[in-house]
């Protein structure tokens, strides 16, 4: 029974990372690759901001399959289970998810799975995302590293939240040089989600879909006070998207061939 009433504190912070790309920036040295960074701290965090409001404004649907697992190891018990779920947004704040599948403990699945969708709802309200967003409102931010990528560079921010809430962390992120999206988050919940948790941490990845950084996939472990860990997985796949600039060309193009 502690297991029923603590293991869903202890992860249900773990949607902020599927609910919203945050970022928050803290204090820190800059290392010699951030001196050399073509750009400044805020010059990053300006782009960033004016290009993660572009994406969401063009962002008009999308829909994917997500997998999630978690597989606890605790003192008295080791439970198991996986979810696969049907997930749909509409823009600005409409998410809705329908389960394909659960296999494992339905402890997890009914006390776990269910509670993070639906806290994932909660955070894409507007009156909660704004509280969230990627700006100066809610963050402080300080660049810390300037990496080599695939597609050309990656700035390292530190991040720290100005407040305390179950929606925020505070640690480190990767924002992509070129389209200035967050790729990669290592971070830690801005508070504890339970008396019960002794330590968490998110490790979050996105990747380029259609034009879009969307999450990949999510881990995220927590240590149980007395003794025990749980560790989630979540992730995305099979995405499909509309682009309202895609529609925007077509709809000029037909109208221009008419």
């Amino acid at each position: 029974m502690r297991f029923a009433r603590t293991i869903p504190a202890l992860i249900g912070w773990a949607m902020l990372v599927g609910a919203s790309q945050l970022m928050a920036a803290g204090s820190g040295a800059p290392s010699p690759a951030a001196a050399s960074a073509p750009l400044s701290t805020d010059q990053v965090v300006d782009n960033l901001v004016r290009r993660n409001q572009e994406r969401a404004q063009a962002l008009l649907h999308s829909q994917s399959t997500r997998v999630y697992r978690l597989v606890y190891h605790g003192l008295h018990a080791d439970l198991v289970a996986e979810m696969t779920v049907h997930a749909t947004y509409e823009r600005p704040s409409s998410k809705d998810f329908t389960v394909v599948s659960q296999s494992g403990s339905k402890l997890i699945a009914n006390h776990v799975f269910r509670r993070l969708l639906e806290s994932e709802k909660e955070a894409a309200q507007p009156a909660v995302s704004a509280k969230t967003q990627l700006n100066r409102d809610n963050y402080n931010f300080a660049l810390i590293g300037y990496e080599p990528s695939k597609t050309g560079g990656q700035y390292v921010l530190r991040v720290d939240p100005k407040v305390r809430g179950k929606y925020l962390y505070r640690g480190q992120v990767w924002v992509d040089a070129a389209d200035f999206a967050v790729t990669r988050i290592e971070a830690e919940p801005a508070e504890s989600p339970s008396f019960w948790t002794k330590k968490s941490t998110i490790h979050h990845q996105y990747g380029q879909v259609q034009g879009f950084w969307l999450p990949v996939k999510n881990e995220s472990v927590s240590d149980i006070r007395l003794g025990g860990r749980a560790t989630l997985t979540i992730e995305y796949k099979d995405y499909s998207v509309t682009d309202a600039r895609q529609l925007s060309v077509a709809q000029k193009t037909q109208a221009k061939n008419q």
